[in-house]
């Protein structure tokens, strides 16, 4: 969970430097890899988005500055930035791909750590941590589709479809409640897929079918909660009408 708080210098300028950040990693990766024309533009426009969605947010909530968890948050997205890129030329650096992601998911546990122990969770900032988590998995997901088949891309696009589907469908924006497996698959996708991307296990397919099935158990088993709770709340509606 990452956080947002209010101190004195504004926050868009810390976030101009870590915009900056992110081009210096493209550069590194670009003097020692080699970045194509593909990936600097996949990588700038991901940290171009990353700056001006979370300053409008930021905006709208009233929060001007970033707190600590906010930073390790913005790290994981400039490695996420980074894994875009090289995602986005197909890049055979697969070492590199593989340790930045890492570091991205394991820092998706120090920035909770560190946001429950300096009391300054909020929702806007566990909206952001959940927005990178969701764009890594989607970007993961592109590059293990390449070797094992465009099935795997409903892996990182089954959340957006979710969100595309609550538009249609309100009752889908229900409040749900906290559960601990929703949050275990949520973690396991990204390590499943991380494995199958590094090649180092023979059954890669095998273990990118496996975080697509318990994405759709958990999925499954959300809308199914959120059905009856839809279906609750109508007969407690139709209950107090006819006692009226």
């Amino acid at each position: 969970m990452v956080t947002l708080q209010h101190n004195a210098a504004p926050a868009v300028e810390e976030q101009g430097a870590w915009a900056g950040l992110q081009v210096l990693l493209l550069g590194v990766l670009g003097a020692t890899t080699g970045l194509s024309t593909a990936g600097w533009l996949a990588g700038l426009a991901y940290g171009l988005a990353t700056w001006i969605l979370l300053s409008y947010a930021m905006e709208r909530s009233g929060a001007r500055s970033l707190g600590p968890a906010d930073r390790v948050t913005l790290a994981r997205g400039v490695l996420v930035g980074a894994v875009t890129a090289l995602v986005a030329q197909r890049s055979d650096a697969t070492t590199v791909l593989v340790t930045f992601t890492a570091v991205a998911l394991a820092l998706d546990f120090v920035d909770g750590q560190v946001a429950r122990r300096t009391g300054t969770a909020s929702a806007l900032g566990a909206r952001f941590d959940m927005e990178v988590d969701a764009f890594l998995i989607l970007v993961l997901s592109v590059h293990v589709a390449f070797a094992h088949g465009p099935w795997v891309l409903a892996i990182g696009a089954m959340r957006y479809v979710f969100v595309a589907a609550a538009w249609v469908l309100p009752w889908l924006s229900g409040e749900l409640r906290p559960s601990y497996a929703r949050k275990t698959v949520a973690a396991l996708q990204g390590i499943l897929l991380v494995v199958a991307a590094s090649g180092l296990f023979p059954f890669a397919g095998y273990l990118a079918g496996l975080a697509l099935a318990l994405l759709m158990w958990s999925f499954g088993r959300d809308v199914v909660s959120l059905w009856h709770s839809r279906m609750m709340s109508k007969s407690v509606a139709v209950e107090g009408c006819s006692r009226v």
